[in-house]
């Protein structure tokens, strides 16, 4: 009961009225906008200003522009170069200049100006059931869907066999006790994927180390040979492999996944120290055996002391690895004490990773035999393009928690994320839903679910970028200790604003460089010649 009543205080309720949804005519026509020219440039220039661009919408006016009869959901940013963008609920966009908004302003618009936006779907006639029918459609393909369990985060163990100072599981040694599955554990992690009602499985293992206990990875993949499609990942530090884990690894279905710091002395420096050398050899003979397309890497940045940009490319190119996951040092686990600094991402951070896409985007168009990436940056723009093309649980509105993912923990406690095991680890709060076995849909469930979309969220109402951004109350507890937060203050906020802001400064640049890139992350046959439309 300690525990619940915890929890509720943590998960506060956010005020649930749907905010009020502007029209064009709202927008241009609320003084906190700026309705003159003046105002206007300096929405365009100024950084802060442009963050008001989203706000709450006035009410109704009643001016005699053309486009008033029409009901016009709109969600406006101003980016890059006097532009602002202007985003429907389902994410269709265009950009702007300064002469249409000073059309809209002095309710002058022109038959050229509705062909734009009817034909394209940012407007529709006030009443008419058949665009309005399109309009919900379109709104409904950018919300994610949810079935049974299918995908499952497995921990047979909390025992690892490095040190690292920004662990964010809090590990033990290799030498503890009591940190594995115990048998009963096991048959009851057993008789969960017989009863799963699918035909396929995602089984992702993680630790601790979780190779310390290959006999637990075997009994789980051999109790899979039933689905018709399987994948199993396992996330290892690749410090020591022996004859049995390279049958593991053989198996077609199983993918590796593994830190790479960046060099070998900043690898080093963050992880293995003198055991560098074991590691490097092991990832290149995995390699070598599979293929870079078995593995994927990501590097642990420190963003007080970021490596040079060419130095973690290299790196990674030199493994035959083209996809580089930039990850600052999560605030979770070790990291809480011994990398404080690490609650927040300050502009220091989105400026790295903005260089880094920028450095990639030159490379790729210099040597076109490869195709480098940032993978968070390519999901993000995937999310405004294709944004079923992936199953990024991160990132997705609504993003239900313990719906068709899951986390059983070395003690055989299921959590709703892996995030949220890391908390309870750290004693922060105690988010499990009950043992594996048990019902976990109960209290906690409920709370957290019945916040796991932004839609409902004030602010982000009013951004630009809500129908491609998502929601991670657990994030918002580790960093916060509460979900009762101004959304635009929350590390996660901040960190995708920057992230989208790029993309569309990118989409609306005109540099073939960048549409060179961006084809090929969107996986692409061919060049686009451009990815934005804009009405001057």
């Amino acid at each position: 009961m300690r525990r619940r009543l915890a929890v509720a205080r943590q998960i506060q309720s956010r005020p649930r009225g749907r905010a009020a949804r502007s029209t064009y005519r709202d927008f241009f026509a609320d003084p906190r906008h700026g309705c003159d020219r003046a105002s206007l440039e300096g929405v365009a220039t100024d950084r802060n200003s442009a963050r008001s661009v989203g706000g709450a919408a006035s009410p109704r006016s009643r001016s005699a522009c053309p486009l008033m009869a029409l009901t016009i959901p709109v969600r406006s940013r101003a980016i890059a170069d006097q532009r602002v963008i202007h985003v429907s609920d389902s994410g269709e966009f265009f950009a702007s200049g300064g002469d249409f908004m000073d059309r809209m302003l002095a309710g002058a618009s022109t038959h050229s100006d509705e062909i734009f936006l009817r034909d394209r779907g940012h407007i529709a006639e006030s009443g008419d059931p058949f665009q309005e029918t399109v309009r919900l459609f379109n709104l409904a393909q950018r919300w994610s869907r949810t079935g049974t369990v299918d995908y499952l985060i497995l921990v047979p163990t909390l025992r690892c066999n490095l040190s690292c100072s920004y662990c964010q599981v809090s590990r033990v040694t290799d030498k503890a006790q009591g940190f594995d599955w115990s048998d009963a554990t096991l048959v009851a992690v057993l008789a969960f994927i017989d009863a799963l009602p699918t035909n396929h499985i995602k089984v992702e293992f993680q630790g601790g180390e979780p190779t310390l206990r290959p006999d637990l990875i075997q009994a789980v993949i051999k109790r899979c040979d039933r689905f018709e499609q399987k994948q199993f990942v396992i996330c290892t530090n690749l410090q020591s492999i022996d004859a049995t884990l390279w049958s593991i690894f053989d198996n077609e279905h199983l993918y590796i996944s593994t830190s790479l710091d960046g060099t070998a002395a900043t690898h080093a420096n963050q992880r293995t120290g003198n055991r560098t050398s074991a590691f490097l050899d092991n990832l290149a003979a995995v390699i070598e055996r599979y293929g870079p397309e078995k593995v994927s890497a990501l590097p642990t940045i420190d963003p007080k002391a970021p490596p040079e940009i060419d130095e973690i490319i290299d790196t990674y190119k030199s493994y035959g690895l083209d996809s580089v996951f930039l990850r600052p040092i999560n605030y979770q686990g070790f990291a809480r004490k011994r990398h404080r600094y690490s609650r927040e991402l300050d502009e220091s951070w989105n400026a790295y990773h903005r260089a880094f896409v920028e450095r990639i985007i030159a490379i790729n168009w210099q040597d076109r035999t490869r195709v480098l990436e940032e993978t968070y940056f390519s999901i993000c723009l995937r999310r405004i393009f294709q944004p079923r093309a992936d199953r990024h649980v991160d990132l997705r509105n609504p993003n239900p928690l313990a719906v068709d993912y899951l986390v059983i923990d070395h003690d055989g406690t299921i959590y709703p994320t892996d995030e949220a095991r890391m908390l309870a680890r750290s004693g922060v709060i105690d988010l499990g839903l009950g043992k594996i076995g048990d019902d976990w849909k109960g209290e906690t469930w409920e709370l957290l679910n019945g916040h796991c979309s932004n839609a409902f969220d004030p602010a982000c109402e009013r951004c630009a970028y809500q129908p491609f951004c998502g929601k991670d109350v657990i994030d918002d507890l580790a960093r916060y200790g509460t979900i009762d937060v101004d959304r635009t203050e929350t590390a996660f906020c901040q960190k995708h604003l920057a992230i989208f802001d790029h993309i569309f400064e990118l989409i609306y640049r005109d540099d073939e460089r960048v549409n060179y890139s961006f084809s090929r992350w969107l996986r692409m046959d061919g060049t686009a010649a451009a990815f934005g439309e804009h009405i001057a």
